[in-house]
């Protein structure tokens, strides 16, 4: 598999035209006013050094530098904090890596005592979140969290447990609702347009490259990830939340391993396939190898600490589902029906919204299909997306939201441009994680999420873990989560 380097996302994930691009559309940014000059800049600590940390390195060593200051490391493999503190020295215009202090899993409060810690990135494998949080928390420090918050019924009652009893702040990093389309959906429910929602539709659909990768690494075994459901499914669930501005009350879920796996591969004849991807490369694998990030935080990592990130997907021992459902009852009186797939030829999702006063269809392509180089190897050029979707293919990559109310013509309403990964969210939210003291007026939208945003979303993948396991609707107020 071609590699690229990004710092935004999963290395696997489709390329937004907005990740190359600075200039956002009218409104999206919101507006912020300098810091003062006499303010002390926001000392922050990331625990957790994978890909997904070097968003948060790169934007307090570039951007917004002027309000934040990253103080610490907190990981147990030296290999990847030594990657992020040369990428950080580099940044800050050093001769060499920044030297910031490093401390391991056990040392979280010792870290924010002795370096005056304010705040805490937690990048970490999903499982250890609500430990990290909590332990924060009591420590004296805030919390910036990426999405899920926590897999299960008692680290949500852990979290909750913490805000409680120590009043600091913890922000879940959903991304997704800073992508203008997902924005502009959000305007056109709030405004009435289509009346009072009734339904909602919601499919997701993954890619055989980004799909994969999560059948590749620590995430197919569901106590470390909670599956498919909770880990990426958040997302999807807090953007139905956030559209509805509702609350989940019931789900009913099914699923099941049916691509992936090794039995799954058995039955297709895909036998006798090496166990890792790297220096094996095919259409299902990562050769970690080729990029080099990839290379120094994992390939270069694993004598410190065993972990491989480049596992065959067709192997035995994964406990996720690459196949769900589910249907969502909301406090308002909605139903979300919901599905997701992780083995696409395409990736992208589809919403369709019914009210009482008409209908919005929402419908996304991030890639729209996957190219093979000559040797059979994925091909992921950040330049293909752009001229496939120049060329008038079936399926050109892009976005369209339309309205249509009863006894009219449908009318498509303009998305307008955003910048970074994620549908172009990500340096968006980014402002308003380490600004937004600064922020001149409150966001009409709502954007920033908290802890009990992120309860919400994935009490619905708890619930839908539930309901697959025992065949049965599950009431999430009967899971006492803690909202």
């Amino acid at each position: 598999m071609t590699q690229q380097s990004r710092l935004d996302q999963n290395p696997t994930a489709p390329v937004p035209a907005s990740s190359a691009s600075s200039a956002a559309g009218a409104g999206v940014v919101p507006q912020f006013v300098d810091p003062p000059a006499d303010r002390p800049r926001r000392r922050y600590a990331i625990a957790g050094t994978g890909h997904r940390a070097g968003m948060y390195v790169g934007a307090l060593t570039g951007e917004h530098a002027d309000v934040g200051e990253l103080v610490a490391w907190l990981d147990l493999n030296p290999a990847r904090i030594a990657y992020h503190d040369g990428q950080a020295g580099s940044a800050l215009g050093l001769d060499g890596p920044a030297g910031l202090p490093q401390y391991g899993p056990d040392q979280l409060e010792q870290l924010i005592a002795e370096q005056r810690v304010d705040v805490v990135i937690v990048t970490t494998v999903d499982r250890t979140h609500a430990e990290l949080v909590d332990r924060a928390l009591r420590a004296g420090a805030d919390v910036i969290v990426e999405k899920p918050l926590t897999t299960s019924v008692e680290g949500c009652q852990r979290i909750t447990k913490a805000v409680a009893e120590t009043g600091r702040d913890v922000v879940v990093t959903f991304n997704y609702r800073y992508a203008p389309r997902n924005s502009s959906l959000r305007e056109v429910i709030a405004s009435g347009a289509i009346g009072d929602v009734t339904s909602v539709h919601f499919e997701w659909v993954l890619d055989t490259v980004h799909g994969a990768d999560y059948f590749r690494r620590w995430h197919r075994e569901k106590t470390n990830s909670g599956g498919l459901l909770v880990h990426k499914a958040s997302h999807h669930f807090d953007l139905v939340n956030w559209w509805l501005d509702d609350t989940p009350v019931k789900v009913y879920a099914s699923g099941a391993l049916r691509f992936y796996g090794d039995k799954n591969a058995a039955d297709r004849g895909l036998t006798d396939r090496p166990e890792r991807g790297t220096g094996n490369p095919d259409p299902f694998s990562i050769d970690l190898a080729a990029d080099p990030r990839l290379n120094a935080l994992y390939l270069q990592a694993e004598q410190h600490d065993g972990y491989r990130r480049d596992l065959d997907p067709f192997a035995a021992g994964i406990t996720i589902e690459d196949n769900m459902a589910a249907v969502v009852d909301y406090r308002g009186g909605a139903t979300l029906t919901y599905s997701l797939n992780a083995h696409s030829p395409w990736e992208g999702y589809k919403v369709s919204v019914n009210g009482t006063a008409g209908r919005a269809e929402l419908t996304v392509v991030e890639r729209g299909h996957i190219e093979l180089d000559a040797d059979g190897n994925v091909v992921l050029d950040p330049s293909a997306g752009s001229e496939r979707a120049s060329t008038g293919s079936t399926r050109p990559e892009g976005d369209r939201l339309i309205v249509q109310r009863h006894w009219q013509p449908a009318e498509e309403v303009a998305i307008p441009s955003g910048i970074g990964g994620h549908g172009g969210g990500d340096a968006i939210l980014l402002k308003d994680l380490f600004r937004r003291d600064l922020r001149v007026g409150e966001d009409p939208l709502r954007r920033a999420a908290d802890y009990l945003d992120g309860l919400k979303a994935v009490s619905v993948g708890i619930a839908a873990n539930e309901s697959i396991a025992d065949g049965r609707a599950i009431v999430i107020e009967d899971l006492a989560l803690g909202f």
